[in-house]
Order: C-alpha cells, then structure tokens, then sequence
C-alpha cells in the first residue's frame, strides 16, 4: 500500500498541517485504517477510494474516524491531481458530511465545505480554567469556539488539555481578531488524542462564518497560529464555505501491511 505525507495549506515545507493519505484500489477493514493512523500519529490520516466519476474519502484521527476533515481533504485532492490522474483540474468526494468538490486553480486548491450552524452559549468558569483566559463569547456548533481578547492571547494560550476533554464539543477553537489578517486562531483537540491541530480546516467552518458575521464581508483571510501556522483563503456562500490553500509533498512511502478487503457498506 502506498501512502503519501503532505504538507497541506502550506507554502513550503514544514508548515501548515501534514496529512497521511492512502489512495485504495478497495476499502479496508476499519479496524486497519484506525491502526495505520495510530502508527501514523498525525492529526489526520486519509483514505479514498475510486467510485464511478468520483472518490469515497474517510478520516481517521489517531482516536477514530471523524466527520470533516479540510486539511486531508486538500491533501487528497492535491495526491490524486498530481501523482494518480494528472488530467483532473477538479474532484468530487462523497464523504460522511455529504459531496464535497475540490477543484485546481493554478496552485491553488479550493475546497467548498458545509459551514456549522453555531449557537451562542454562556462563557463559563471550566473554559476560563482550560484555556488560562476568559473568553468573552462562546460559540457551539460540532466544536466549541471561544473568542479571545486579542491574537496575543490565541498566541500565548496553553490550554490544560485534561480540562479542555472536560469541554462541550469535539474540538476546542480559541479566536481573535488580527492586525495583520481577519483571524487568528489555534485548535486543540485532545479527545481524538491530538494536543494541537497545525491547521484545521473543519475548524474554520465554524471561525469563517463567525468573523464573516462579525465583520460583515463574505471573504476571510485566516490565519493558524499554530508552531507550523498556515493560512486560509475563505469565502462565505450562504451555508457553504470555500477553503483555499497550497500544499507540497513530504514524502511518499509502502506500507507493509495486511490488506483485507471489504465492502464499505457492509
């Protein structure tokens, strides 16, 4: 089995968040797919399948499979467009959150995803003690956003990891507005045993739509300010949201593994 490492809303190397991704001739057991992200140990490991016109895409955590992932998405469609079928300018996923297309533009990848629906929900003493300061607002959708006084306090922000498990929602974002780009904003996400999220793509489906709100415009330019940080292209169509970034390949590699195939509907 080959596997591919990308480096995805990156410029160059070393930044932005690396994903795994396996490109299949079938599916796998779960059980395998959940192990080879284990041993992998990224915030995300990616396998896709060839259906009809299109491709079947999952993503597995190290702690299990999730609903949306932008970063391994972005680094999938870059793996297939580049190194599978160098014809394709643009791909269709069907995937646990519904269709979702990528297309090429020049170096460029753009993504349109769901956004989250969030719901404004008390500031509570638990977040204050997670994140080591008050938020101002909360915000619930699939994950709990938190937005901070100012992007010193995103940057300098470390979160007891424990407490935050004790948090509503599957990931916690901290945000604040930014002197240089819109937003600024990390992501935690210790109950799939990943300490910090690089980038995270599925996050700024919830932080796009928030700042969007706040700052009446429909394009937002983001920045995560992660050690790596990356930075996202996003735009705000109704309940749609367009993530665009680069990616660049780490390293490609054969896996030595026990293929058992199955049916994903099975």
């Amino acid at each position: 089995m080959i596997q591919y490492i990308v480096d995805a809303f990156a410029e160059q190397l070393f930044e932005g968040n690396p994903a795994a991704i396996c490109v299949l001739d079938q599916w796998i057991e779960d059980d395998l797919m959940l192990k080879i992200a284990q041993e992998n140990n990224l915030s995300e490991t990616a396998f896709t399948v060839k259906e009809g016109n299109g491709y079947r895409l999952r993503w597995f955590t190290p702690g299990g499979e999730i609903d949306l992932c932008g970063h391994a998405t972005l680094a999938t469609a870059f793996v297939i467009m580049n190194y599978v079928d160098k014809t394709l300018n643009n791909i269709t996923f069907q995937t646990l959150s519904g269709e979702l297309i990528v297309k090429k533009n020049q170096d460029l990848y753009e993504i349109q995803f769901p956004s989250y629906s969030l719901i404004s929900i008390e500031v509570t003493k638990d977040m204050e003690k997670a994140i080591g300061f008050r938020p101002l607002e909360a915000w619930m959708g699939r994950d709990l956003v938190c937005v901070l006084q100012n992007e010193e306090q995103v940057e300098s922000a470390t979160p007891d990891l424990q407490k935050t498990k004790e948090l509503p929602g599957m990931l916690l974002h901290v945000t604040a507005p930014s002197a240089v780009f819109d937003c600024v904003s990390r992501s935690f996400a210790p109950k799939f045993n990943i300490p910090e999220d690089p980038v995270c793509g599925s996050g700024h489906c919830h932080i796009a739509p928030l700042w969007a709100q706040k700052l009446k415009k429909d394009k937002i330019i983001a920045r995560q300010a992660s050690r790596r940080g990356g930075t996202l292209q996003c735009k705000i169509n109704n309940d749609r949201v367009e993530l665009a970034g680069k990616a660049v390949l780490f390293a490609i590699a054969e896996l030595f593994v026990t293929n058992n195939k199955r049916n994903v509907d099975e």
